[in-house]
């Protein structure tokens, strides 16, 4: 015996014998395949980003080095290799920053912080409302000295920014897992530094009247030391000011911020010197940096900062 629909009826029969199979497909499959997700905090790096840090002779799980740029919207990636140099890894687009150059003052303010920092373990947020986050440490035993006030300033994702310096989800990711392993090496913290603008002297000629200056002379300290050495300067904060590149007995972390400022010395910085294959990222490193001793112009890299409009903002990440 055989059944003949046609018309209307045969395509809704057609319609529900191809569902039915489609579910019978979707339990068979169920059965013998296992999916898991993984959440982006765990997600590897990627073939094309392992790929690069092999071409520059990089141990994902080194220690990394952060620095930021406001004026230009640049956050760059620095690795350290085995001779306790480091070298630049990427420079990555900001997507957004709120507020001008110049350093946070208080909660509201919607200022992006400017400053030495440093982001532990513990800082690191993978369940944050911006995709992926890390806390930048504000306010530092400098800001507190100055009774600054604000928390949860972060590098996060999402594009948006009321405090913080924002990137899109896909470069948070990166820069996270990055971060990660980075951790996963052993290392207990990494540095960031926060600057306003690439502090060549010609930047900071064209900002002497500033109000920020005094504090940014310090700023470019910390940058000129790495600049020349390729090495982390040691920083500490007494007589509520940074003091950059001193040394002491004890512990630089433990001075009173407020007190007066003990007896230092000054090592003699030990200027980093390119050799072989390690040349190339030397002199250039990031796109438009001045090399040691130049003052090339600082060309933007990626995207610019986009504007997002004031309502569409939202407050620094608790979360």
């Amino acid at each position: 015996m055989s059944l003949i629909i046609s018309g209307a009826s045969a395509k809704r029969g057609l319609a529900t014998l191809l569902a039915c199979l489609c579910l019978l497909a979707g339990s068979l499959l169920a059965g013998c395949m296992k999916v898991e997700l993984v959440g982006a905090h765990l997600a590897p790096l990627s073939p094309d980003t392992l790929m690069l840090l092999g071409k520059k002779g990089m141990d994902p799980q080194a220690p990394i080095f952060i620095r930021i740029f406001k004026e230009e919207s640049e956050l760059e990636i620095w690795k350290l290799k085995s001779d306790g140099r480091f070298y630049h890894f990427k420079t990555y687009p900001i997507c957004n920053w709120s507020g001008e150059i110049g350093p946070k003052l208080k909660e509201g303010d919607r200022q992006a912080p400017e400053g030495f920092y440093s982001v532990s373990r513990e800082q690191m947020n993978p369940d944050s409302k911006y995709h992926l986050a890390m806390n930048l440490g504000y306010p530092n035993a400098f800001d507190r000295a100055h009774g600054r006030t604000g928390e949860f300033l972060m590098i996060h994702g999402k594009c948006k920014s009321a405090g913080c310096y924002a990137m899109t989800d896909a470069l948070m990711e990166e820069i996270y897992a990055i971060a990660r392993d980075s951790f996963l090496g052993g290392n207990d913290a990494f540095e960031v530094h926060a600057f306003p603008f690439r502090m060549s002297e010609a930047n900071m000629a064209r900002r002497r009247e500033h109000p920020a200056y005094a504090f940014w002379s310090t700023l470019k300290e910390g940058y000129d030391y790495f600049e020349l050495t390729r090495q982390l300067p040691a920083v500490g904060v007494c007589n509520r000011h940074y003091v950059v590149n001193v040394a002491m007995r004890g512990d630089l972390k433990l001075l009173d911020p407020i007190a007066a400022c003990p007896a230092f010395r000054r090592p003699k910085p030990d200027p980093f010197r390119a050799h072989g294959k390690d040349e190339a990222d030397a002199d250039v490193g990031a796109k438009g940096r001045p090399t040691p001793g130049g003052e090339a112009a600082a060309l933007r890299s990626g995207l610019t900062r986009g504007t997002v409009p004031f309502s569409s903002l939202s407050v620094a990440p608790g979360r």
